[in-house]
Parts: C-alpha cells; structure tokens; sequence
C-alpha cells in the first residue's frame, strides 16, 4: 500500500513534540506569562498526557500513531481565547480521565474499582461545572450498550463515586455550619432559559464550533466506513465516542451558554474519531485533506488570537 506524505507524518515519532512546541507558542502568544495561567496550562499538558495514554492504552489506532494526542492539542489550540476558564480547563482533564477509567472497565460487570474511580472524577468535575450531571444517563447508556460493564454493581460504583467529592464537601459545610453554597451549587440545573440562543456567541465560538463540528462528521463517516477492519473492542469504543459527540453537539446547541465547557468536552471526544482518520486513510484525497485540516486548523487559531 503506497504511503502519502500525510502517513509518514502520521506515524512518525516526531508529530507529537512538533506539536506540543506548536500548542507552547500558541499559549505564549495568548498571553501565558501576562495572565499567570499556570493552572490551566498545568492542566492542559496533563489532558494532553491522558489523551495520550488513552490512545495508548486502549489501542484506539492500530498502527503506531500520535494521531489522538496531536489532534486533541491542535483543536485545544483553537481554543486560545478561552484558556483564562479555570473550571473549563479542570473539567477537560477529568473529562478525559473519565474515557480512560471507565474504558478499563469493558466487559467486565464486576468492575467497581473502576467504574468507582471514573465517575469520582466525574464528581470532581460537577464541582467545577455542575451541568456535566446531564451526562450521567449517556454515560450508563454507553456502559450498557459499548462497554457492557453495566450492573447493578457497577451502577451504584457509579453512585458512589459520584457522591464522594460531595460527602467530603458536605463535611466541610457541617464543620462550618453552613449548607446554603452546595445547595446554591445546584440551582443552576434547573434554568433551561436560554435554549438555542446562539446570538450568545461570538464569531470566534460559531467558528471554532463549525470547524469541529465538520472534523466529528469527516471522523464518524469514515468510522462508520472502515470500521469493519477494527476488532470489535474498538468498534465499541468508538461507538462511545460517537455518542458522545451527538449529545455534547446538542447540549452545546440546547444551553449555548455553557460553550466554554462543552466545547473542550466535544474536542475530547472528537479526537480519536479525527485521530483514526488521519493515521488510518491512504488516498491522494486523504493526503491533501490532511495537510487542508491542519492549515484549517492554524488559521483558525490565528484568528481567535489575532482578535
């Protein structure tokens, strides 16, 4: 099979460090050192690392390929005028160490240990944004119908790891004697006020939405092309992926006000679907659509920090 341009650069070892300078100078340019956002660079770089040992681990490609890891932090980049989001940037790295945990759990319905840690960081990141509890039935759902790990076992796991950042904040409260900030912590849940109104984004958001929006289209359609080479572990997993996407996609479109958030959660689950087209194609169309995304993608980043 004839290897294009776009494959050696797809399987070289060289993609991922070219790319992290890229993601560097792209948060210098932003204004790194100006706003002191070390926190969420921290976090970057360790969602970074997760993606990485998610596609690792989990054997999304199955060729040797950074794929995964360099797409997430390419579309990230795309992001630069809302790296300051100190409750986006937590939720990413829980987001992703969600996929990684609960992942581990595939077939097995006895798997507590790990459903347990995967939902605590699911948790962890309702702290920082409350409205990630709307993804609780889609995540069982993906637990019943891809990873077939769901029981009754695993689901009150769930439930439990869910609840534990709260039984230790609700401590907390009790030892002040002052429950009102957890019970204003949930109030949000309940305003539905804003359904479709996407005069609450800028050009910047329509565009870096588009643009991802069209990368989970190109991903899926030749997932759902060429998924037979897969064996059928991955086809599950990405089967996930997919959902996630279609329900991140109309949460975004639902409550536009939370694109902060659901923008990173959507580029997560859009990465190894891009990731798998980018190692995986061999064609002159492929070839030249590789180098038109990345330029794509650098021009877009180029604009959101221009303005």
């Amino acid at each position: 099979m004839k290897k294009y341009l776009q494959n050696k650069i797809a399987e070289s070892k060289l993609a991922l460090p070219l790319t992290i300078v890229y993601a560097i100078m792209v948060w210098l340019a932003s204004g790194l050192f100006n706003g002191e956002w070390w926190i969420q660079f921290a976090c970057f770089i360790l969602a970074a690392f997760l993606m990485m040992e998610l596609n690792t681990i989990h054997v999304l490609i199955r060729i040797y390929s950074r794929m995964v890891s360099c797409v997430f932090i390419m579309l990230m980049c795309l992001l630069c005028f809302q790296f300051p989001s100190i409750p986006g940037a937590i939720t990413q790295v829980c987001v992703v160490a969600t996929t990684m945990l609960l992942f581990n759990g595939y077939q097995d319905k006895t798997s507590t240990g790990w459903t347990y840690y995967s939902f605590l960081m699911t948790g962890i990141a309702s702290l920082a944004f409350v409205h990630i509890l709307f993804y609780l039935p889609g995540m069982w759902l993906v637990m019943i119908f891809q990873l077939q790990s769901f029981s009754w076992r695993t689901w009150t796991a769930s439930l439990i790891g869910l609840f534990t950042p709260y039984w230790i904040w609700c401590c907390w409260l009790g030892w002040n004697e002052d429950f009102t900030p957890i019970v204003n912590h949930f109030v949000p849940l309940g305003d539905f006020s804003i359904p479709f109104d996407l005069s609450l984004l800028t050009n910047h958001h329509l565009i870096t939405l588009s643009f991802v929006i069209l990368m989970v289209i190109i991903g899926t359609i030749h997932y759902i092309r060429k998924h037979h080479d897969d064996k059928i572990r991955i086809r599950l997993l990405y089967g996930g992926f997919m959902w996630m996407c279609l329900i991140t996609t109309a949460f975004i479109l639902l409550q536009p006000q939370h694109y902060d958030v659901l923008i990173r959660i959507l580029i997560i689950n859009t990465a190894p679907l891009l990731g798998h087209f980018l190692a995986l194609t061999h064609t002159r169309m492929t070839n030249i659509a590789f180098f038109v995304i990345i330029a794509a993608t650098i021009l877009i980043s180029g604009y959101n920090l221009w303005m």
